[in-house]
């Protein structure tokens, strides 16, 4: 009877346990042992002692010219990619917002890029971008247009890699903002008409800034995302050519799996992780701004 008392009275801590349990191991421990790690000289391949040496994983990633081409790398995509989609993927929004015959299909088709296996899209947009045998170097010939190299240029692979992730993206954008739309009131816009408001002006002045909160939280969910952009850019590229389209992921991943400098590439982990962090709160400190 005092084994069930108990178990009864508690049933609203016990129940969460096993969920919590599983958050810490999976989530809370790998997180924290990569900043203990950061903070060491972790080398596989040194053949010493892993060693504490505290600040200076950071301060020599720092220095590094390549680490530093990896960050605007990273910043370049990023931003790239999160302003095409969240123009465009609002354009598509407010155009899905109306009424006109095959609609349901064109949401129908937003959906494939979003449950496409990354790598699978990485290889077949490979194949689009071929500078032999792609199709889309095939169609600039067609138009009589001088080819480009795509992926394999230093000069256009990052923008290449932008158009992937915009395609395989904007529909989010698109869906989170339809329900944005969906939501809004009806009453201040029939008040703009009624004081002679034109459709500019009651997008400009009514609709925008009514989904503007809409819009910003699609684009931190999406900033977060770009920002840690792994898989594509990894089965595209690898980083390449040369070092062109390598990311601060991807810079981490090479230093830990073909380096084995562990120390090093936890340094940049962690700096990743407070540079998603910083990027998140300051777009949600403006997204309250259009709240207020």
């Amino acid at each position: 009877m005092i084994k069930s008392g108990f178990f009864e009275r508690n049933l609203r801590y016990i129940f969460p346990l096993p969920a919590l349990f599983f958050v810490l191991l999976l989530m809370v421990f790998p997180v924290a042992y990569t900043f203990v790690i950061s903070f060491t000289d972790w080398a596989l391949t040194s053949g010493r002692p892993m060693k504490f040496v505290g600040f200076s994983s950071y301060l020599g990633i720092l220095k590094e010219p390549r680490f530093i081409d990896a960050f605007g790398r990273t910043f370049y995509f990023t931003i790239g990619a999160v302003v095409l989609e969240a123009v465009i993927g609002t354009v598509l929004a407010l155009v899905l917002n109306r009424e006109f015959v095959g609609k349901n299909g064109i949401k129908l088709i937003l959906l494939l890029p979003l449950v496409s296996t990354p790598v699978a899209i990485g290889i077949v947009w490979n194949l689009f971008y071929d500078p032999t045998i792609g199709f889309l170097n095939y169609c600039l010939s067609i138009l009589g247009l001088p080819q480009s190299g795509w992926v394999t240029d230093a000069s256009t692979v990052l923008p290449s890699l932008i158009i992937v992730d915009v395609w395989q993206w904007t529909p989010m954008i698109t869906l989170i903002v339809l329900a944005g739309l969906a939501g809004l009131s009806s009453e201040p816009y029939e008040s703009a008409k009624v004081d002679g408001a034109n459709s500019t002006q009651i997008f400009f002045f009514i609709t925008l800034p009514m989904i503007m909160p809409t819009i910003l939280t699609a684009v931190i969910l999406r900033a977060i995302d770009a920002l840690k952009t792994f898989d594509i850019i990894y089965a595209m590229t690898g980083g390449g050519p040369g070092y062109a389209s390598e990311t601060i992921n991807i810079m981490a991943y090479k230093y830990s799996f073909e380096y084995f400098d562990l120390g090093s590439a936890s340094a940049m982990l962690v700096f990743l992780f407070v540079l998603v962090l910083t990027a998140s709160l300051g777009v949600m400190r403006l997204r309250k701004r259009f709240e207020a």
